[in-house]
């Protein structure tokens, strides 16, 4: 392990061995080198991990390098670059009913003399946005009898006063504070610069909370779904709120997707979403253990193992951890290729044996390491060796 040319592996090795060596050193400040040789090996391991060896989120590791799978020794993706077979795309495509039709007539001077008879168009679509308000205005119609009594009719029910913004001015104000993160001046900024409403940092913010009290229904149903669901995926990640780490959990199968903010990260928070205590299919997780106290039946992300497993290969060495991390992607691969999503029994049979011999090289492998002491040059070494000689 190197970071700014020192190898940190070698470093550690001379100080251990100096300080075995070192007949001076008393018991009390040997045992302290030994602990700070400790924990300068684990702030060295935790400096190299990121989000593609580790649980890290992308945001924590903004300067990293991109790799492709083959710099890492990994298998590399045998997808071609660009859209892939059967991807709907982004192409424009041109419509049967245009909102404008603009038709460009031939300048008959540009053309030789003679008769012409139009026999049709060659067309070009173009196809562009108009920003700009519109205004509603509802006319109640009043009636009087002969004897002054009037009648007006109903306004419709969202029409309250005699002056408001409609449905759409709230639902983009929404829509861009809350899906797209803009924050409210830059979205007042918005609709003063682009469509002239002068609307106020408080309104949006009325806006979002009056989305968020129409959405409880939907909170309920979506939680109804999730709990009849065969299928779920489970995680939690942190987020800020006013400069204070909260955690964000969530909970989705194809269809649904819920959240739940919390000052907890654990079963309790879970608890408090009301999914999980009740839930009995199957749920999708990072093998946290906070998830194994619910009764429904455990299945482990295979994008964390790949995670998992980039850093065992990377960092220590561990060549069957590159055997696996080529296994899980192949039967990916596999099973998206197949038009019923699941593999014959033949063909599953067949990858298991191979998965339980990876597995077996490896447990080998971590075993020796722990009697051994090795390390982790050591290790490195020991694994090549493991692994060609297995």
């Amino acid at each position: 392990m190197k970071i700014e040319n020192i190898d940190i592996s070698k470093t550690i090795e001379a100080a251990k061995k100096q300080i075995a060596f070192d007949k001076s050193l008393s018991p009390a400040l040997r045992s302290t080198f030994e602990l700070l040789i400790l924990v300068i090996n684990l702030m060295a391991t935790r400096f190299q991990t990121n989000s593609s060896n580790s649980s890290k989120p992308p945001s924590q590791d903004p300067n990293r390098l991109r790799k492709t799978r083959t710099d890492k020794g990994l298998k590399r993706d045998k997808k071609k670059q660009g859209g892939q077979v059967g991807h709907s795309g982004s192409t424009l495509q041109k419509v049967e009913t245009p909102d404008e039709i603009e038709e460009i007539l031939i300048n008959k001077k540009s053309i030789p003399k003679g008769v012409y008879e139009q026999v049709g168009f060659e067309s070009r679509q173009v196809f562009d946005i108009k920003i700009s308000t519109h205004v509603i205005e509802y006319r109640a119609e009043i009636l009087e009898d002969k004897k002054g009594n009037q009648y007006i009719a109903a306004f419709p029910k969202h029409v309250k006063k005699a002056v408001q913004y409609g449905n759409e001015v709230k639902s983009q104000s929404v829509y861009m504070s809350q899906f797209q993160l803009i924050p409210l001046a830059r979205v007042s900024d918005y609709f003063n610069d682009q469509l002239k409403l002068a609307i106020s940092k408080g309104s949006i913010s009325n806006f979002n909370k009056d989305a968020f009290e129409k959405l409880e229904y939907f909170e309920t149903w979506a939680k109804e779904q999730l709990l009849r669901s065969p299928f779920n995926h489970a995680d939690e990640t942190g987020i800020n709120l006013n400069g204070t780490r909260i955690w964000l959990h969530n909970l989705s199968n194809d269809k649904v997707t819920l959240y739940h903010a919390d000052e907890e990260r654990g079963s309790e928070a879970m608890n408090r979403m009301g999914v999980l205590p009740f839930y009995v299919g199957i749920l999708c997780h990072d093998h946290w253990k906070p998830y194994y106290k619910y009764s429904c039946t455990h299945a482990l992300c295979n994008a964390h193992h790949l995670r998992e497993l980039t850093f065992a290969f990377e960092e220590d060495g561990q060549k069957w951890a590159k055997k696996m991390y080529d296994l899980l992607q192949e039967i990916n691969e596999k099973v998206t290729k197949t038009t019923a999503g699941v593999l014959s029994p033949k063909k599953i049979k067949s990858y298991q044996k191979i998965y339980r011999t990876i597995l077996s090289k490896g447990k080998k492998n971590v075993l020796l390491q722990k009697k051994l002491k090795l390390s982790r040059d050591e290790r490195k070494r020991v694994n090549q060796e493991i692994y060609l000689n297995a």
